[in-house]
């Protein structure tokens, strides 16, 4: 496994990325993964092409950023028609590291605007896309795609070669189809089938949860890299793990207990502004509360509070309570 990869004069050591999430993948998160140790590419939530422009970095959630996140890819979600070179600007602006273009999300509501895994359906609408994108910018170009709508080798090959001869740099791939639940496992022997096919860096994606599933999933997909979502929610110290004993990277263990990371993570979302913390803290807590045997009970009690301070109290209280830890 190589402990490295380059996208032009951009190196991603290791090759560990942190996925571009709805309610997840912003500053707070991302710092607390660079603390951490072990990340090596960091996304943003889904942008909308179309509000970008005009979103006011000192105040958005979406594009609140300091300086330690990077290397920073800025994803994408465009609908066809959409011009997306205003947005293109503005993320040169914001000092971009690199641009990915959505074209896996399967949530009802981007469906219903053409988007995320929609816009495959019309392979020349999401080629005029990149063509725009390439010509838009010389930043390191990337594109986030599920399996398809049903398994059929040949059109996800030529859909990726596509992909590729479009100049895109990059390729993370969910091993799930279009309409699959997260509940259903990963067909990471398919994302091999991309990564055999073209010759741009892919990253494997979905259900890396623990350094074995890193493992097996890089042994069957044979791809360069990792994308953790999810995982990187639950266990935010994964990419630390994975990078010391698949890559050899020099990441220390983590001292902290896990009670010190949480309280960590509400320390971090003080950057945002007092409207935009509370939500961001129940939806990390979903997956937190996973490390626990009686997590869910922390969950409840974050997910009831009316503020981050009694979100506090309560977590406080369910920490001096809990002593068993999966």
């Amino acid at each position: 496994m190589k402990a490295s990869l380059s996208l032009g004069d951009l190196t991603l050591s290791p090759p560990l990325a942190l996925a571009p999430m709805v309610g997840l993948s912003h500053s707070a998160l991302r710092t607390l993964a660079l603390e951490l140790g072990g990340v090596g590419l960091l996304f943003t939530e889904m942008l909308s092409v179309t509000r970008l422009p005009e979103e006011n970095a000192s105040v958005s959630p979406f594009l609140l950023r300091y300086p330690e996140e990077q290397p920073l890819f800025y994803q994408l979600f465009v609908s066809p028609g959409q011009d997306v070179v205003p947005a293109v600007d503005r993320l040169h602006q914001l000092g971009a590291q690199g641009v990915d273009l959505n074209l896996g999300c399967p949530a009802p509501n981007l469906r219903k605007q053409g988007a995320g895994c929609a816009l495959t359906n019309d392979r020349e609408q999401v080629r005029r896309i990149v063509a725009m994108l390439r010509s838009a910018t010389s930043l390191p170009l990337s594109a986030k795609i599920r399996l398809g709508a049903s398994l059929n080798e040949e059109e996800l090959v030529d859909f990726c070669r596509m992909l590729e001869g479009e100049g895109v740099d990059l390729l993370s791939v969910h091993g799930r189809l279009h309409k699959e639940k997260f509940c259903r496992r990963p067909r990471w022997d398919w994302i091999g089938k991309v990564k055999s096919a073209i010759k741009i860096p892919v990253l494997a994606n979905g259900g890396i949860f623990s350094v074995e599933d890193a493992r097996r999933c890089l042994e069957m997909s044979g791809a360069d890299g990792l994308m953790i979502g999810r995982g990187a929610a639950c266990r935010p110290w994964l990419f630390g793990e994975i990078a010391r004993e698949l890559y050899g990277a020099p990441c220390l263990p983590v001292s902290l207990t896990l009670p010190e990371i949480y309280f960590r993570f509400i320390q971090l979302l003080e950057r945002f502004r007092p409207e935009r913390r509370l939500g961001r803290l129940k939806q990390f807590t979903h997956y937190y509360g996973q490390n626990f045997t009686y997590g869910h009970h922390l969950a409840i009690a974050v997910q009831t509070s009316v503020s981050v301070e009694q979100a506090s109290e309560r977590a406080c209280q369910f920490f001096s309570g809990s002593k068993e830890e999966e």
